[in-house]
């Protein structure tokens, strides 16, 4: 018998236990078949403190800590010797979650041995150029890549036609959603209510997950609400720049609107279950468009219904499974929200849709399953 191929998935956002989760599903998927280890950093600054990294139960891949420095600014951002010494373990593949354009990219480019495969994930969906040294970056890091996977259908649209991408096996595959983890669940839903001091039963709750800043909308979604004439209830769950505004808007609407920040993700799913509504008003920007819109994935794996903007991903992520409307259409907006709120069937359908289509498209060990598909193509030659 064969001996699995090898697996090293490495990024600065599994520092975090939630996103380290499609690597589990990858060493659940590929059981016998691959053998995954995952590289995070040993520590990383976040909003509120340095995140320290931790297994979480049942973690399926070996963790390997490294160091990094200078992560404070993310294009300038390098890996310390210890990643070095890892990559030169003997891999198959290695699968890079950093973009090819930072210094932490072409780090990985390298120090990745010749005869390992190595394949980068990118969410650039925007036709950027960059400046040196970010341009040569790129340029090296890609001509070192053995492949690269789009985390979309705009970031695909996005670098498809420039040749040092073009040239290169590729992939459009979403990161996923952990579908165990978010699930309807309306014990959780009236649980969240009542801790907000709202009733179980009562006027629609309308929802918006996020981080409170402009280009997401929120202001847009205000100004949407108020001439929406159908009773409503509304639940921010997040953190920013505008959670002062928002906390002043809301506490001039009678007990019917609520913010909620410091939410740790394990209690997310029973923050989007108390949500009748999920709106993800995204405004594109010059230097910015929704890339994906992680918060659509885990609304519709809740059973939520949901609407958002045209910007960028989010189409192509709610596909006919939610409702999307020109996003800087604010009247679009009330008459959608209005729509749905009244129309408690048009809702129950939306729900069933996008728990239909994470189910087929969207589940860690779809995702999971195309990833190994594609690293072994590569692999196999």
């Amino acid at each position: 018998m064969s001996r699995p191929l090898r697996l090293l998935t490495l990024g600065h956002s599994y520092v975090v236990g939630t996103n380290r989760r499609l690597a589990d599903a990858m060493a659940q998927a590929g059981a016998g078949w691959w053998e995954v280890t995952v590289a995070a950093p040993e520590s990383f600054p976040g909003d509120l403190g340095p995140i320290r990294l931790a297994g979480f139960p049942g973690e399926r891949p070996r963790l390997e800590p490294v160091a990094v420095h200078g992560a404070g600014r993310i294009h300038t951002m390098r890996y310390g010797s210890r990643l070095r010494t890892l990559l030169r373990e003997g891999w198959d593949a290695v699968h890079c979650w950093e973009e090819p354009f930072i210094a932490a990219g072409a780090q990985v480019a390298a120090w990745t041995p010749r005869e390992a495969r190595l394949v980068y994930a990118t969410f650039q969906n925007l036709p950027k150029r960059y400046p040196p040294p970010f341009g040569w970056m790129e340029r090296y890091a890609m001509r070192r890549a053995a492949g690269w996977i789009a985390f979309g259908a705009t970031v695909h649209a996005t670098l498809r036609g420039r040749p040092i991408y073009r040239d290169r096996p590729h992939r459009v595959i979403s990161p996923g959603v952990d579908v165990a983890r978010f699930r309807p669940d309306a014990e959780a839903r009236d649980r969240v209510r009542a801790g907000l001091g709202w009733a179980a039963e009562g006027p629609p709750v309308i929802g918006y997950l996020g981080r409170f800043v402009p280009e997401k909308g929120i202001a847009l979604l205000l100004r949407a609400l108020a001439d929406v004439r159908h009773p409503w209830r509304v639940l921010f769950v997040g953190g920013g720049p505008m959670e002062g505004e928002l906390r002043a808007w809301a506490a001039g609407q009678g007990g019917r609107a609520r913010v909620v920040t410091g939410v740790r993700h394990e209690d997310v799913p029973a923050h989007l279950n108390a949500m009748d509504l999920l709106c993800a008003p995204s405004q594109t920007t010059v230097r910015w468009r929704e890339q994906l819109g992680r918060m659509l994935l885990e609304a519709m794996a809740c059973g939520v219904p949901v609407t958002g903007s045209d910007s960028g991903e989010i189409p192509h992520v709610l596909g006919d499974a939610g409702v999307v409307v020109p996003e800087a259409d604010g009247a679009a907006w009330t008459r959608e929200i209005g729509r749905l709120l009244a129309d408690s069937d048009a809702r129950a359908t939306l729900a069933a849709r996008g728990l239909a289509r994470v189910q087929a498209e969207f589940a860690l060990p779809v995702v999971a399953r195309r990833h190994l598909e594609f690293f072994e193509e590569l692999v196999r030659g």
